[in-house]
């Protein structure tokens, strides 16, 4: 692989999943690669179009559920986390690596009294995989704050999208195809107030504490939102709350949400999904969809 000029140091072989996501759980990774540039992206590319092997993207795995039988080829995680900040008045353009982590972009803006990026400053990802997934949180969708977006074609072609062109949707977007590579994207802010700003995610911060099961392993919510419904309300009326299959749990704290109670298996997940699933259409005829990815082998 050096001769596409990859470091060999930087390739793990049969590498644990479990380890790179926020679930805790997954099998092997044929191989598993972090990349830090865009040049070494490109010949990771050449590489894998060359040799026909699979490459799967992975951001901070903290929306992901990998199967038991690991993945195929490659996995490479995006470290891309170069920031640029531009003020104009009180406009702010920040461009930013798809690999920067919004909690870090949180305290950036928070120390620079940034606002506009508050409620989504406590979610736990990237930049690319929140724009992938057009993650919210209190209101407010990263398509109301991304201006621009920066892909690679798996061809190794830059190409740049605007926020008509990336399709946003609720929890989706034109990059959930997989046609193309996120490594960047500009941001408008505003200059604001830093004590409102602290405010504002102090309060968030409590909310996710007292309501959300962040001191289990999950992969953030589980099921989307339903059209004219909310999901969890129906798992918990559906008396699943606290329902376990193997060690993965219906969480007691937020219903909408499955945490690895104890030493889960995907298999366990996707049981225990799949029951849910089935109880909620029993109960109320209602067909409720996953949230998070489920990548990889069975």
């Amino acid at each position: 692989m050096q001769t596409y000029g990859i470091d060999k140091e930087k390739i793990k072989y049969d590498e644990e999943m479990k380890n790179h996501t926020s679930f805790k759980i997954g099998g092997k990774a044929d191989y598993y690669i972090k990349i830090d540039d865009i040049e070494e992206l490109k010949n990771i590319l050449k590489f894998s179009n060359k040799e026909n092997i699979p490459l799967t993207i992975l951001g901070n795995g903290s929306n992901v559920l990998v199967l038991d039988g690991g993945i195929e080829g490659i996995v490479l995680k995006i470290n891309l986390d170069k920031i640029e900040i531009k003020e104009d008045g009180d406009e702010v353009e920040i461009i930013v690596g798809a690999g920067y982590k919004l909690a870090m972009l949180g305290t950036l803006c928070l120390k620079n009294s940034y606002t506009g990026f508050e409620e989504l400053s406590g979610i736990p990802g990237t930049i690319g995989g929140a724009i992938m997934m057009n993650a919210g949180a209190h209101g407010k969708e990263m398509k109301d704050i991304v201006e621009e977006i920066y892909c690679l074609d798996y061809e190794g072609k830059n190409i740049k999208f605007t926020v008509d062109d990336a399709k946003f949707g609720y929890r989706t977007s034109a990059f959930k195809n997989k046609k193309y590579i996120i490594v960047g994207t500009k941001i408008k802010l505003q200059k604001g107030n830093t004590e409102e700003i602290q405010n504002k995610m102090d309060e968030y911060k409590k909310y996710r504490r007292e309501k959300q099961p962040i001191e289990l392993p999950s992969a953030g919510s589980t099921f989307k939102r339903g059209d004219g419904f909310v999901t969890a309300k129906l798992i918990d009326d559906a008396g699943l709350k606290g329902y376990c299959i193997g060690g993965a749990e219906v969480s007691s704290k937020h219903a909408g949400f499955i945490v690895n109670k104890e030493n889960a298996t995907a298999e366990d997940v996707v049981k225990l999904t799949n029951y849910i699933k089935e109880k909620v259409y029993e109960k109320f005829q209602k067909k409720i969809e996953l949230e998070i990815e489920v990548i990889g082998r069975k």
